[in-house]
């Protein structure tokens, strides 16, 4: 089983493995990252072999901040005053990639562009130190219920790594918000810890969310986040021996027959109810009902990421 350090005492291991070629799960403010050497094919492959993710799906490369950004992609003026904005955080930018750059080829499934973030807290200092950018997916196997705690990572991927670095809860508990810059459009291909509204505020401009043909970012998978229960969305009763993801102060009908419930957020606070899905989610699952009802949840703010994970994860799943 993996060794699981705090974030004050794994400095040291979690650098020398990853300058061996190994990966290990880092916390982010998002969700627990499976951390490589982005320019390292073996490390790469590592989180691929890790997670059984399918390689024509792009990771996000996680760099210490603009300077390092420009030795890997060309950065347009909308898209660094998106950085100025909003690095270090829980925004993702597709950018070109540059040519001739030591992004490995897995990390950007060979397209020519690159997603590139900057992360906060541990995972910012461990780039730093490492000077390069680090590959890293969620750290769960491929298409399940990311995970927000140290025990997560331990319970899905604990005999596929080394090294798990214990930083608490994630605060921010859904992944990045994924945005593209063309020209002078903007688009959302995945919604997450930032809210659409706050981008179109700052750069005055407004978040086009028409459909891609193809993946052009990481978490654009039809199926994603899947527990092992089914689940069924926006309910407006509950059938009896359903496990119930509540929102907010009012009950859906019958939610007394419920065999168990976890309510995202009492209050209505759509923060918090990100914070608690992934979590929520997985202790609903192990509860052993065969169905999860999900309450509805205002897809306003935060709302969108919400509901976007939650769609996927009712998705239908691949043979």
């Amino acid at each position: 089983m993996a060794e699981i350090l705090n974030t004050g005492e794994a400095m040291e291991r979690a650098l020398a493995l990853l300058d061996a070629g190994q990966i290990l799960a880092i916390p982010t403010e998002t969700v627990y990252g499976l951390a490589g050497d982005a320019t390292s094919g073996t490390a790469v492959a590592r989180i691929f072999e890790a997670k059984g993710r399918p390689s024509f799906n792009p990771l996000i490369a996680h760099v210490s901040g603009l300077v390092m950004a420009t030795e890997f992609a060309r950065i347009d003026p909308l898209s660094e005053k998106l950085a100025q904005a909003f690095w270090p955080g829980p925004l993702t930018v597709v950018l070109p990639l540059l040519a001739g750059s030591a992004m490995h080829p897995l990390v950007t499934a060979g397209m020519d562009t690159v997603a590139l973030r900057m992360p906060q807290g541990f995972a910012a200092s461990l780039i730093a130190a490492l000077g390069r950018p680090l590959a890293a997916p969620s750290a769960n196997v491929s298409g399940r219920i990311s995970a927000t705690t140290a025990q997560a990572v331990a319970a899905d991927l604990g005999d596929r790594i080394p090294l798990i670095v214990d930083g608490g809860p994630t605060h921010v508990g859904v992944e990045s918000t994924i945005v593209k810059v063309e020209g002078e459009t903007l688009r959302l291909l995945r919604p997450g810890g930032i809210a659409a509204e706050v981008i179109e505020a700052i750069t005055n401009r407004p978040l086009l969310r028409d459909a891609s043909a193809g993946i052009e970012a990481p978490g654009m998978m039809a199926s994603h986040y899947a527990p092992d229960a089914g689940m069924r969305l926006a309910v407006a009763a509950v059938q009896p021996g359903e496990a119930l993801l509540a929102f907010g102060p009012r009950r859906a009908a019958d939610w007394e027959t419920a065999a168990t419930m976890l309510n995202l957020s009492p209050s209505g606070n759509l923060r918090e109810a990100a914070a608690n899905l992934f979590a929520f989610m997985q202790e609903l699952d192990r509860s052993g009902a065969a169905t999860i009802a999900v309450e509805p949840i205002p897809h306003a703010g935060l709302g969108e990421a919400i509901n976007d994970r939650l769609r996927r994860a009712a998705a239908p799943r691949p043979a």
